[in-house]
């Protein structure tokens, strides 16, 4: 197993990573509010937001498979194209239905990408580099979602809430281009498999590694829950409870992310060095507390204090359930696995929508929100209780190796 330092394409993995998680960022303000801009209630809200979460579900136990066949550059090819025309058919759309098919088929997409991605990294890094890689990944995820939200605020207040899903579309078309020429050759050391062998590894997985997904993966279902319920519940609080518009909307969860994504570096080095659920637990607990304190704001910078505090809880976990993975993970059949364990945590991004919605409509937003918060405090609970820590035998620093891996 190489380190990324003797793989110089780790680092165009991270690239396009950022540009359409800057991407997806700007949609963030703008799909509630475009969503309600068609008369519909919360849980068609919800639905409309969990149709991403819903597509990722069903698109990683095939995606894991499918990367086994056409390996991880084609696999990110075909991911990222149906992203990109997807998002470009937001703009066209008409009826709530189509929102709904157009963020479902999104999600398929990035499903593939995602574990194309994950599997590449976690080949391509030592063991007690990969918290720091893959920490990096998600910092560039953050890095992305940054400047995001603003931008789509921005250009929704000033064009049309439609405008964003154009601009997001352009943007993963330069990433289509970007997967095709930076991963040329080599960025795939996966053997292909027939469908038939291939499906029978795939349904073997959740056989020989049900523990690990009973135990790690249900805290990953929590984990996912409370991160897919913020975009959910801070746009709907934001404009609802306190009346902001959509650009303030936007700057409050820009601002989220710019503490979010400073602390990626001191996530991937506390896993690295202390261990995995040294991030873990801190990150979901912290999460928990900020969320729970939402309903207790009345104002832009009450609503912001809270927002900051969950993007510092989020920060110290930056990668964590990637590299959780990645750790469990058999080195013959890592795409399945990957595949069953993005699967578990999609459950949690797909439902986060639906919870918020459902309990929403019958009990209002507040509600919804500790709800959401509860997730966090399961998760947190899970990890520190239930889940073994999976860095084994820390080594002693070792000056030979310090600064190999390029963040």
């Amino acid at each position: 197993m190489t380190t990324s330092a003797r793989n110089p394409l780790v680092v165009p993995v991270y690239i396009p990573s950022l540009i359409l998680m800057f991407g997806n960022g700007m949609l963030i303000p703008i799909l509630p509010l475009y969503a309600k801009s068609f008369g519909v209630s919360y849980g068609v809200i919800g639905v409309v937001l969990a149709a991403e979460g819903v597509g990722r579900l069903v698109g990683a136990l095939p995606a894991g498979g499918l990367l086994g066949r056409i390996g991880q550059r084609s696999s990110m090819v075909l991911g990222v194209s149906c992203v990109a025309v997807s998002t470009f058919m937001l703009f066209w759309a008409r009826d709530i239905s189509e929102i709904i098919f157009y963020r479902f088929a999104a999600g398929i997409g990035g499903s593939l990408w995602n574990i194309a991605c994950h599997a590449y990294l976690a080949d391509a890094t030592a063991v007690f580099h990969r918290g720091r890689a893959l920490s990096t990944f998600g910092g560039f995820h953050r890095i992305g979602s940054f400047a995001g939200p603003a931008a789509g605020g921005a250009l929704g207040l000033s064009y049309t809430l439609e405008t964003p899903f154009l601009v997001f579309a352009a943007l993963a078309a330069v990433v289509v281009f970007i997967a095709i020429f930076a991963f040329g050759t080599g960025s795939s050391r996966v053997t292909p498999t027939v469908g038939p062998l291939r499906l029978t590894r795939t349904l073997g997985i959740f056989k020989s590694h049900f523990r690990e997904l009973a135990t790690a993966g249900t805290g990953q279902l929590f984990a996912q829950t409370i991160r897919a319920g913020r975009p959910v519940v801070i746009p709907l609080y934001a404009a609802d409870a306190i009346g902001l518009d959509v650009q303030a909307i936007g700057w409050i969860i820009t601002v989220s992310a710019l503490v979010d994504m400073s602390l990626f570096y001191p996530a991937g080095h506390i896993m690295d060095r202390y261990g995995r659920k040294f991030a873990m637990v801190p990150c979901f607990l912290i999460q928990a507390i900020a969320m729970a304190a939402i309903p207790y704001t009345h104002s832009f910078t009450g609503l912001l204090l809270a927002t900051s505090l969950m993007g510092l809880g989020n920060g110290i976990g930056a990668g964590t359930m990637m590299t959780l993975g990645a750790d469990l993970a058999p080195g013959d059949s890592m795409g399945e696995f990957l595949g069953a364990w993005r699967l578990v945590g999609e459950t949690g991004h797909m439902g986060a929508p639906l919870v918020v919605g459902g309990i929403a409509d019958l009990l209002g937003l507040s509600p919804a929100t500790f709800a959401i918060a509860g997730f966090g405090l399961l998760a947190a609970g899970t990890f520190a209780f239930l889940v073994p820590e999976t860095l084994k035998d820390r080594p002693a620093p070792d000056v030979s190796t310090r600064g190999s891996l390029k963040e």
